[in-house]
């Protein structure tokens, strides 16, 4: 049976690390917005986020190489889209 051994809070309530008894961990991060911009693990995987002052995520990467970036209008609606497989998009409102 796996127990957890360790977990963290920050300030928010937000869990900024995680143990369990297989030795599996995972870490995160938050922006002032508590936005999750970074989690890690004990398997090497890890993502990477970035989001506009409206909470948009606007970058996103992980540890497989996969990325992919979004802008967005005044509005708040998505406007482009590009990943690392090579596709883009723009929205036309």
């Amino acid at each position: 049976m796996t127990e957890v051994i360790k977990t963290e809070f920050d300030d928010n309530g937000n869990i900024i690390y995680y143990e369990n008894s297989t030795g599996y961990w995972s870490k995160r991060d938050y922006d002032a917005n508590g936005n999750n911009i970074y989690y890690e693990n004990s398997d090497g995987y890890w993502i990477k986020r970035d989001y506009d002052n409206n909470g948009n995520q606007t970058y996103y990467e992980n540890s497989t190489g996969y990325w992919s970036k979004q802008e967005f209008d005044s509005n708040g609606k998505l406007s482009y889209y590009e990943n690392s497989d090579g596709q883009q998009v723009h929205f036309i409102a």
